[in-house]
């Protein structure tokens, strides 16, 4: 049976999960090259990240040709879920792309798991792919798959793919250990730095600041191409679970997050790029006409929009640009007098007084908000956030429950307006980060995805 029709048979769209032990092993690279190589075999793939991570699914558009969406089981209900695995249902092979290892996620429980791959592998029925970096390891690489494939009865392990393995002696020492144990070696690849994806301090680089990226995405594409069996791999795609499958035809596009405006300013740039690709997908879904703008290029919002959305990004890197880019400054104030504006993180921080970068230069910013930030003084801000606003913002109204994610390095050194909310983290402990309200303006240091209920 060919490939195509290995994956294409049956109404029920046929998947698997890419994960790991741990962060680092090679899930990405694996993904990216998967898919590519999928791709080039004249299949239709469909991408998805487990968890809140923005960077991740750029990189799988570009080497699917189609947007990749997040799951993530803490923050987003069942409902909206299942209607983003809806987009499996258009395409020949869906993968996820895992975050840190498999059973990795919060403490504690949210709308219906802990954040894990795990969760997702489970909800979904698709195997997991297991990524092991066997670097300075050999027969202990099997006892770690095999306590991976033991621990939740719910989850399905595929196979391995054994990644860093530094020559042939070293894989047959991997090999023996996996004997016995019926998990699957589906390929293995040797040491190779050369084509190691970029990455900064959030992780990896946006896609679009890659150079020649679809010649790095080919080139990954034939490293794996050459060191896995691919048919194998289409092979132990399963079918979505019945139930699920059913759910995610009916469900369409739920309104697990409601547009801010009908018609929106997007900020959308380098500077401006953190935008979960299900957020976009669901205000145009409803109805919402997006209406991008570039502040590095020193374009203002479209005066007729609702609404400006400012997301987070890496304003940091570009702070001096953005000060003295007078036409989007001035036509951002000039908006924000009579319509509501929104930042997430980097735009919260372009709302506030001023952002201070790495050096310790002080650069103004909009000054709609009594807030100045600083990468001088770093710290790291990391976890899943649920608010109950206390304040209105747009599209929700005071006393709605939302969840995100937070991620930054900045310190905040002053913020003096009235606070949007009440944040917790995914323990239910209070945080500082509130964010603020004045006027018009509002901004929050997480990135929200999805309504609480």
């Amino acid at each position: 049976m060919s490939p195509v029709a290995a994956v294409t048979t049956g109404a029920r769209p046929r998947g698997i999960v890419v994960s790991a032990p741990k962060s680092g092993a090679g899930k990405t690279t694996i993904t990216l090259g998967l898919a590519r190589a999928f791709r080039n075999r004249g299949l239709t793939v469909q991408a998805f990240k487990s968890g809140p991570d923005y960077i991740d699914p750029a990189f799988h558009a570009r080497a699917t040709g189609r947007a990749s969406f997040n799951l993530d089981s803490w923050s987003m209900p069942p409902h909206a879920i299942t209607a983003l695995l809806g987009h499996a249902h258009a395409a020949d092979v869906a993968i996820v792309e895992g975050a840190m290892g498999l059973y990795d996620g919060a403490a504690h429980r949210g709308a219906c798991g802990n954040g894990s791959s795990a969760d997702i592998a489970a909800r979904t029925g698709w195997p997991v792919v297991i990524v092991i970096d066997c670097t300075a390891q050999a027969q202990t690489a099997a006892a770690v798959a095999l306590g991976l494939a033991r621990y939740r009865v719910d989850v399905k392990i595929a196979g391995v793919i054994l990644n860093k393995i530094s020559g042939e002696r070293h894989f047959k020492l991997v090999c023996d250990g996996f004997e016995g144990t019926g998990i699957d070696i589906l390929g293995w690849l040797p040491r190779q730095n050369s084509i190691a994806m970029p990455e900064r301090h959030l992780g990896l680089v946006q896609a679009d600041e890659t150079a020649e990226l679809d010649q790095l995405l080919e080139a990954v594409a034939r490293f794996v191409d050459e060191h896995v069996d691919i048919a194998r791999v289409l092979e132990a795609a399963e079918p979505m679970s019945h139930t699920l499958a059913d759910e995610a035809v009916r469900s369409g596009a739920t309104a697990h997050l409601r547009p801010p405006g009908q018609r929106i300013a997007l900020a959308r740039d380098a500077a401006f790029s953190f935008v979960y690709p299900h957020m976009l997908d669901v205000w145009k879904t409803a109805g919402a006409e997006i209406l991008p703008f570039s502040p590095l290029a020193d374009e203002a919002p479209d005066a007729g929009a609702d609404v400006c959305w400012l997301p987070g990004g890496y304003p940091e890197l570009h702070a001096g640009r953005i000060a003295t880019a007078r036409t989007f400054l001035d036509g951002l104030r000039e908006f924000a007098a009579k319509r509501p504006v929104h930042g997430e993180c980097g735009g919260y921080m372009v709302l506030g007084d001023a952002l201070v970068d790495q050096s310790g230069t002080a650069h103004a910013m909009a000054g709609l908000l009594g807030l100045v930030t600083s990468f001088e003084k770093r710290r790291l801000h990391l976890g899943y956030r649920e608010a109950r606003l206390t304040e209105p913002m747009p599209g929700y109204a005071a006393g709605a429950v939302l969840r995100g994610h937070e991620f930054h390095y900045a310190s905040t050194l002053v913020e003096t307006d009235t606070p949007l909310a009440c944040v917790v983290d995914a323990a239910g402990e209070a945080v500082d980060e509130n964010g603020s309200r004045r006027g018009h303006v509002t901004g929050t240091f997480f990135h929200l995805v999805a309504e609480a209920s």
